[in-house]
């Protein structure tokens, strides 16, 4: 049997004004809450003006909080390529502050795996992925949909880690949804049911 060991992860939801973070432990078999937030970047109109302040705060949670892994979104399909190219560099920067002390151990996961991991539906809405954390985590007043899906995607983090620690393997050519079902539902035990 897989001796789970004690884990701190740090997931970040990248964006070029604000961004959501969250800390979840992996203590044993239960997962519980450490913290969660949003990071404000400098609002001046010009973005390169910002890119220092995304920096030094990406790198500030890390001493802060001393995380064993990072997990971050992929970067998702945003239709007005300057809001695209912005969130791009905003991410680059983020990992341009992770990487040095984070090398191999940072994660990315798409949204729909996220979604599929942590609702068993690959396209769930926010409010549904909040529902889901409430009955997990015991969270319930989320600052936004940022904050909300950095938890998120600190929970698939853990989910999916532990899964490929158990050695389950793989099925050839499953959707995320019947992934995210029986992933949610095969390892609904080891969440703690209330926050710390």
């Amino acid at each position: 049997m897989y001796n789970f060991r004690n884990m701190i992860v740090l997931a970040i939801d990248p964006g070029s004004v604000t961004a959501g973070y969250a800390l979840l432990q992996q203590e044993g078999r239960k997962i519980n809450y450490i913290a969660s937030g949003i990071l404000k970047f400098n609002s001046d109109d010009v973005f390169l003006h910002r890119v220092k302040d995304i920096y030094d705060q990406t790198l500030r949670l890390t001493e802060e909080y001393s995380p064993d892994e990072i997990a971050l979104e992929s970067l998702i399909f945003v239709k007005s390529p300057t809001a695209l190219i912005k969130l791009a560099q905003s991410r680059g920067t983020m990992l341009a502050a992770l990487t040095q002390k984070y090398n191999q151990k940072i994660f990315e996961y798409s949204p729909n795996l996220v979604k599929s991991s942590v609702t068993g539906h690959g396209h769930a809405d926010k409010e549904g992925i909040q529902k889901v954390l409430g009955q997990y985590l015991g969270l319930t007043n989320f600052k936004s949909h940022d904050e909300s899906d950095a938890v998120a995607i600190a929970l698939c983090h853990l989910l999916n880690r532990s899964v490929a620690a158990l050695g389950i393997p793989k099925k050839k050519k499953i959707s995320s949804k019947k992934m995210g079902n029986g992933l949610a539902a095969a390892l609904a035990h080891k969440i703690k049911d209330k926050a710390l």
